[in-house]
């Protein structure tokens, strides 16, 4: 699992419910990945240190401002995040669905998502069903394990739910609503997606191992 470094690690908690679709504005490689996005987020009320998942990764805002009439955030991505996640492919213009993280007394919409990325997942087929979109993926057989029917995920930030599940592939359907609101519309064959695990299948999956091992 990706642990984000620094303040990356604080223990923020989001819903998979994306409010913002947010474009990369410039990259710079300097030690770690330094990384300015463009949204439409007030940066009045955005507070240094404070926690977005970007794409399903919980970055920590290291800057923040207007310019031109355009809002953005600043955050840095250590090596280890790049290495898990997508944000090492991120460059100018890359859109990215985005999400602050909750706040006490917040509607809790989708399922509980910590913003720490497990793996990637591949794109494999795309099919439209009527106005929704069925995109099948593909898991490490590592996490494939945590994926079951009717269970909830977390890609590229967005709370979904599976439909099916075929050994490491799995279904999703995607209604218009989604698509418009998220990144979800312009998916692809092959496109590398960040997937996070549901927190209850883990924790399921521990307590069986557990009991096969007593």
């Amino acid at each position: 699992m990706a642990q984000l470094d620094n303040s990356e690690a604080r223990q923020a908690m989001f819903t998979g419910i994306i409010t913002d679709i947010g474009t990369v504005e410039q990259t710079e490689m300097r030690g770690d990945l330094h990384v300015r996005i463009a949204t439409s987020y007030d940066p009045a009320g955005i507070d240094l240190g404070a926690s977005i998942a970007c794409d399903g990764c919980c970055l920590t805002v290291t800057d923040r401002g207007s310019q031109g009439g355009q809002n953005w955030f600043d955050v840095t991505i250590s090596a280890e995040s790049i290495d898990k996640t997508t944000a090492g492919t991120w460059a100018p213009g890359r859109r990215l669905n985005l999400e602050r993280a909750l706040k006490v007394g917040d509607e809790l919409g989708g399922h509980i998502v910590s913003g720490h990325v497990d793996g990637l997942a591949e794109v494999m087929a795309v099919e439209d069903e009527g106005e929704s979109t069925r995109v099948t993926l593909r898991a490490p057989i590592a996490l494939a394990r945590f994926i079951a029917p009717k269970g909830s995920v977390a890609l590229n930030g967005t709370s979904l739910t599976v439909n099916d599940v075929d050994h490491c592939d799995f279904g999703i359907n995607f209604i218009p609503h989604t698509k418009e609101q998220t990144t979800w519309g312009n998916v692809a064959v092959g496109d590398q997606i960040n997937l996070e695990i549901d927190t209850l299948a883990r924790y399921v999956a521990r307590l069986a191992d557990m009991q096969d091992k007593t």
